[in-house]
């Protein structure tokens, strides 16, 4: 049937074949690893974003609540403020009326002119 030598040749062209085969996979790259290595970087790619999107939101949620909270710090110093303003005010008016009182003059400040200095 086949004698020793055509038993090697055949043996060489199927070894010669593998071989191309094989630098041909590995110069374009094995299609069922180029396949899988795609799957995990499609996974991989949808965790980070998965990952980076939590981390913003969490970055916007504790900056909307530090704003919220400055902004509660400076409503309540803002009025502070304006209840020391009304307290002085209200103090120096006080302070005007007994200096009139104890020179024996009147103040004619009626109470439409007193809520007019308050507001203003």
């Amino acid at each position: 049937m086949f004698s020793i030598l055509d038993t090697l040749t055949m043996g060489a062209g199927i070894a010669a074949g593998l071989l191309l085969y094989h630098l041909y996979a590995v110069s374009i790259g094995y299609p069922s690893a180029a396949r899988e290595a795609r799957a995990g970087y499609v996974l991989l790619a949808e965790k980070s974003a998965a990952e980076a999107q939590a981390a913003e939101m969490e970055r916007l949620r504790n900056a909307a609540a530090w704003a919220n909270e400055e902004h509660r710090k400076r409503l309540a110093a803002a009025e502070a403020a304006e209840q020391a303003a009304r307290d002085t005010l209200e103090i120096e008016i006080q302070s005007y009326e007994l200096q009139l009182s104890e020179k024996n003059r009147s103040c004619a400040v009626t109470a439409a002119d007193r809520q007019w200095l308050l507001r203003h």
